[in-house]
């Protein structure tokens, strides 16, 4: 390996047992020899130029494109070695590296202009993906956000219904209400809140894929009377609502947008109304989309600094009544997508190739560690107009989680099932 790269290794790896072998076939081991052992290997010297350079993008090419292999251990070993001796915001300290971070800073505005037509060609590139594949690692109910593990030992889908009560918990909707869900999946939180609430929900999403499968999942369980989903932006809307809802699309908004959000928002709610907003943000200061995940997963994404939100709230002139912030809940969560995905993956292979596999291994691999040794968490905002919408204390959080639970166990009954929307490839 080149002794630019071999110099970044040997100031990054500090701890752990990383073996690089290089084109040449020369092999280099780096860290202080602790816990399981990850040997890497670079099969062209072309990806170990791209890899000095800008290492958290050419890497994960590199694997993308089969120029590098993990041939002891597996990705994920790898990135905990590298996220666990980074510093919390990701940073690699060397001075190109560096060089390169700050022009991707000074440009992170411009790489989050998403206007409406660009917003929408931004989830298609992701959420229109086939069905197929996210069946292989969601839960029953297709919940593609952050679950709540109120237990160590909860399964996936345990996991995934305990978010909806504790999300619903903190609307506090009554029969009747009118329930705005932006960006609203494949529709499982919309019918958990008509089914549990007797609300009437509006569900939008920008998703093709998504908007059939809700729609079709609320015609099977017979709530299409009471549940609509609509192929529609946020911005569009002028009804007005008792209660709003937004679980992981807020990282689709952009920085840039952040006012236009919540200016809206506040327009959208009632006077009386609660609105709850769930998303991934982090622990550190405003910084930049990783490169790889930005280019190949979510373009015009970004993960927000609480010191980004809450003035926008502000300015808009909603009332912040409650914040939780949920630590690793997400790196559980992604672990089992990720064990999911990784058994399920000749499957996968079959409904993409080999190539979308490896940058799917990256992402959900990453994702976790990011979330576990990185500045990532997932925050939940309650905001409402007044003060005294909601009860003093949060005592009625946890009494509606229970009854909640208790009214589940007594009327269980089978989940609607996502419907099934036609294979089609998209290009990773």
């Amino acid at each position: 390996m080149n002794v630019f790269l071999k110099t970044v290794v040997e100031r990054l790896v500090r701890t752990g047992n990383l073996t690089v072998t290089g084109p040449s076939g020369v092999s280099h081991t780096f860290g202080d020899g602790s816990g399981e052992p990850v040997h890497i290997v670079v099969k062209t010297r072309r990806a170990e130029r791209a890899i000095t350079l800008d290492p958290t993008l050419a890497l994960p090419e590199a694997f993308m494109d089969e120029e590098l292999d993990v041939v002891e251990g597996d990705m994920f070993g790898l990135l905990r070695i590298v996220f666990q001796n980074m510093d919390k915001s990701g940073n690699i300290d060397a001075a190109w590296t560096r060089a390169v971070d700050a022009v991707r800073l000074a440009l992170r505005r411009l790489q989050q202009v998403n206007t409406a037509g660009r917003a929408k060609k931004n989830v298609a590139h992701h959420y229109d993906l086939s069905g197929e594949l996210y069946r292989l690692f969601l839960d029953e109910d297709m919940q593609y956000s952050c679950a709540y593990f109120e237990r160590p030992d909860m399964t996936l889908d345990e996991a995934q219904t305990a978010k909806k009560r504790h999300i619903a918990a903190k609307l506090r909707p009554k029969p009747g209400h009118t329930v705005l869900d932006i960006g609203s999946g494949w529709g499982g939180l919309g019918l958990y809140l008509a089914r549990s609430f007797e609300a009437d929900v509006l569900g939008v999403t920008l998703s093709t894929e998504q908007h059939l499968v809700s729609t079709e999942r609320a015609r099977q369980a017979g709530l299409d009377g009471q549940v609509h989903f609509e192929l529609r932006d946020y911005r569009d809307l002028s009804e007005r609502f008792d209660r709003i809802v937004s679980v992981g699309m807020f990282e689709h908004v952009g920085v840039n947008y952040y006012r236009a959000f919540f200016d809206k928002a506040a327009t959208l709610l009632k006077p009386d109304g609660v609105m709850v907003l769930h998303s991934i943000g982090r622990t550190g200061p405003p910084t930049t989309t990783n490169p790889f995940i930005r280019k190949h997963i979510f373009p015009g994404g970004y993960i927000p600094a609480l010191s980004e939100v809450l003035p926008a709230i502000e300015r808009s002139g909603l009332m912040v009544t409650d914040v939780e912030i949920l630590r690793l809940h997400y790196a559980e969560t992604l672990k089992h997508w990720r064990e999911r995905f990784m058994a399920n993956r000749e499957r996968a292979k079959a409904i993409y190739d080999e190539r979308f596999c490896r940058m799917w291994e990256v992402y959900l691999a990453a994702s976790e560690a990011a979330f576990r040794w990185q500045d990532l968490m997932v925050f939940q905002i309650q905001l409402a107009h007044r003060n005294d919408t909601l009860p003093l204390t949060r005592d009625y959080i946890g009494q509606c989680e229970k009854a909640l639970a208790i009214h589940e166990t007594a009327h269980r009954q089978p989940a609607s099932k996502p419907a099934r929307p036609r294979t089609r490839k998209i290009a990773g």
